[in-house]
């Protein structure tokens, strides 16, 4: 049986990314399925709660409260304890909510038991499940990384899987590489149903071939020895497929070891059991025969396309992932008709189909994946299965919270990926009291819970249909809040399913972080708008739930102004007291803790802490953005994270207050030094010390002064725009374009087509 569980990790061509020292070392995923925790484990995280608590409320009565009795104070010493109170209380606030979170999480793996694969065998079997879309947004991604997803959709096994590459690129671009790049990201969809044609035939063919064969008798030797041979011949081109894949990074090796050779293996195992079961005389019966036909075949039987929206002038071309996603989910269940046009493409509404239309079936579930992410083998059967149950019908999103990749090269990708897995946990805990939000990088929906949520503009005599809000870049979050409001429900399945990649560097980092800064504060009022509606239907809202809530969408705000404080204010000493430390020091501990059972290590935490203050001008940057979205109201563009190899360069800002931390704390410790000002200047040195190892293991010392060499070059050159030429309705040729004039019906160009009317009377008249 050992021989069975193979897996095949050692590179076959160069690596692309050079390994840093200190990078992760291992390569292997934590199990699917969350250990059970002990009772003690459980017990503790509940001290810790109550420790935060009593901390907080002992250093506001034994600190503050008492200076001001016994000593009273000015208004400098007054302001400076209610601001130092504020930060306090708020950042000890965010430390209990991952405490509690935790906590839900724990006891959410502690109940969980898992579907036998038995069960959900026999609920397809009795039920005719809705199709389910895989929709898979994607701009000026890396070929073989998509398609590495694109892989990982096409093998899940479902009934009715249809997966579509929703391409965003420009349709038609100049440069011969990027080009070259958009049409092999177009080739991916083809090139994959032509590999899996072979054995899609197979596997149908086999299937009706057994139910022919069990519906005019009992179950013989002969089908159980037919079906035994499939499951070999479908492990074994799984692993021919294994061994033809170039192992160029950890991303390609998960890909290899556990989504081709994880599936091989799952049914290198069922060929044990049917090989066990001819040997000892039991044969299963007629009906899980079929069964287990039913899955080969639908492993294998995917339909995969692609889609350009902007090929359409008819839809919206917002440039973000949420009017991508928008644009085919509102074509879905209608049959258009291309109609050329002076603006380009349009797509009219038409009831009959004829040669040439575009027939996009309706769907019951839609799947948004990430171009990035990968799914492991029965994320869709189990996700769907869950969703089908009576007790889940209020449920209209449910996802795994994504995992990182193992395995990471560089030590910024290894700490990135580790607060990921952290995250992990905490949505994890969120579900447990009802304040899930979706995460964005993949999620199973109920088509109907959209339809309830969708807002409809016409724009020059075309519906724009907005399913997933763009008003923010963190469009996950605002239709969390939506889709609440709707009466719906959103879970986390309580098992790792899913892995999605983290930023190489700090300057694609620098994207990612700055876009999940960005928005927060601007969902809050959804929020209250949705506990108020709550209340006034007589739906409990739990004090937990809106804790919860509030943290998630405002704690990148309140911790970054209360660490900018802490950092560069001198506070006075008299504030400090060992209880600030014990209401933090559960905290640290639960995450240490946390960080050792994902596989990471206990002194992470100051690691994460490090990485944390060097993103600090990246979080601000973003709070800051949403501010300025609050007064202007405008959209904030989508940053796409790049998904490149090589290095990205990060701008000149972000890398140089790094270094500022670090010179304010030395000079801060060299003044609290001389005044004797002990807990303070441990402070200060902690924070120079660890600042400055995270700029020279996350940033580099190199690579940082690049990037503020560019930043200073980028600001004094400026790059004349070219001028807009002017548009016009006749050309040289004195050629009218009277498709524009009949498709607009511009009064302007009307105008324009008098005056030139009008020089021509006057240079015959001249000429006469």
């Amino acid at each position: 049986m050992l021989l069975l569980l193979r897996s095949r990790s050692k590179p076959t061509t160069e690596p692309r990314t050079r390994r840093q020292w200190g990078a992760e070392r291992r390569s292997e995923p934590l199990s699917i399925v969350h250990p059970v925790p002990s009772g003690a484990k459980i017990t503790w995280g509940r001290v810790g709660i109550v420790v935060t608590i009593l901390s907080w409320i002992g250093y506001v009565v034994s600190t503050i409260v008492r200076e001001f009795i016994d000593y009273g104070g000015n208004f400098r010493f007054t302001m400076e304890a209610f601001s130092y109170l504020v930060v306090v209380t708020f950042l000890t606030f965010s430390a209990l909510m991952y405490l509690v979170a935790r906590q839900g999480a724990l006891l959410r793996f502690r109940d969980h038991v898992r579907a036998p694969r038995g069960m959900i065998d026999r609920h397809f079997a009795d039920t005719t499940s809705e199709r389910l879309t895989v929709l898979i947004p994607s701009y000026a991604e890396e070929p073989d990384v998509v398609r590495l997803t694109l892989w990982s959709a096409a093998l899940q096994e479902y009934p009715d899987l249809h997966l579509v590459l929703l391409i965003d690129d420009p349709p038609a671009p100049t440069d011969p590489e990027v080009r070259a790049k958009l049409e092999a990201t177009r080739r991916l969809a083809p090139d994959i149903m032509e590999s899996l044609a072979a054995p899609r035939e197979r596997f149908q063919a086999s299937l009706e071939l057994a139910t022919a064969e069990l519906a005019s008798g009992p179950v013989r030797r002969r089908s159980v020895k037919v079906l035994l041979k499939e499951y070999r011949a479908a492990a074994a081109w799984l692993e021919e497929m294994a061994s033809a894949e170039d192992v160029v990074d950890h991303v390609s090796e998960f890909f290899v070891d556990q989504v081709l050779m994880g599936l091989a293996n799952e049914l290198s195992l069922t060929a044990l059991a049917l090989e066990a079961a001819l040997e000892q005389g039991g044969l299963p019966d007629s009906g899980r025969i079929l069964e287990l036909h039913r899955r080969l075949a639908w492993i294998f039987r995917a339909d995969l396309t692609s889609f350009e929206r902007k090929a359409y002038g008819s839809l919206s071309h917002e440039a973000n992932k949420a009017m991508n996603v928008n644009a085919y989910l509102g074509l879905m269940g209608h049959v258009w008709r291309p109609n050329e046009t002076a603006a380009g493409i349009m797509l009219d509404e038409v009831e009959t189909p004829r040669p040439g239309d575009i027939v996009i079936p309706d769907s019951g579930y839609v799947l948004t994946l990430d171009a990035d992410s990968q799914l492991l083998r029965d994320y869709c059967i189990r996700l769907v299965y869950y969703l089908e149950q009576t007790e889940n019908q209020h449920v209209a999103i449910i996802q795994t919270p994504y995992s990182s990749f193992r395995g990471a090269p560089t030590r910024i990708e290894r700490i990135a990926g580790a607060s990921t897995d952290l995250q992990h946990i905490l949505h994890q805990g969120k579900t447990h009291h009802n304040a899930t939000f979706w995460v964005g990088a993949n999620a199973v929906i109920r088509k109907r819970a959209l339809e309830d949520i969708v807002e409809v503009e016409n724009v020059a005599g075309y519906d724009i249909k907005t399913y997933i809000q763009d008003r923010t870049v963190i469009e996950d979050t605002e239709s969390s809040i939506d889709i609440g409001s709707a009466g719906w429900a959103l879970v986390n399945y309580p098992e790792r399913l899913s892995y999605s990649a983290t930023p190489p560097d700090f300057g694609s980092l620098v994207v990612q972080r700055r876009r999940w800064a960005n928005g927060g504060l601007l969902i809050l009022p959804k929020l209250w708008e949705q506990v108020r509606h709550r209340r006034h239907s007589r739906t409990r809202v739990h004090l937990v739930e809106l804790a919860l809530r509030v943290n998630y969408m405002a704690s990148i705000a309140w911790a970054s102004f209360g660490l900018l404080f802490l950092l560069f204010y001198p506070y006075d000493s008299r504030l400090l007291s060992p209880l600030i430390v014990g209401a933090a020091l559960p905290y640290f501990i639960a995450m240490g803790s946390d960080l050792r059972a994902c596989g990471h290590r206990f002194t992470d935490i100051f690691r994460i802490y490090g990485f944390n203050l060097v993103l600090l001008p990246v979080n601000l940057a973003g709070v800051l953005k949403s501010i300025q979205q609050a007064f202007t109201g405008e959209k904030i563009p989508f940053a796409r994270t790049p998904k490149v190899r090589d290095r990205t360069a990060a701008p000149g800002l972000h890398v140089l207050v790094p270094y500022l931390i670090v010179l304010f704390s030395l000079l801060t410790a060299w003044r609290d030094f001389h005044q004797e000002n002990w807990g303070n200047f441990g402070f200060a040195m902690f924070n120079a010390i660890l600042a400055s190892a995270a700029i020279s293991a996350y940033i580099g010392v190199r690579a940082s002064f690049v990037d503020m060499g560019l930043g200073v070059l980028n600001w004094l050159f400026v790059e004349p725009k070219p001028k807009a030429p002017a548009k016009q309705v006749a050309t040289d040729d004195d050629t009218i374009d009277w498709a524009a004039i009949l498709y607009y019906g511009d009064r302007r160009l009307a105008r324009d087509l008098r005056r030139r009317g009008d020089r021509r009377r006057r240079l015959r008249r001249s000429e006469g």
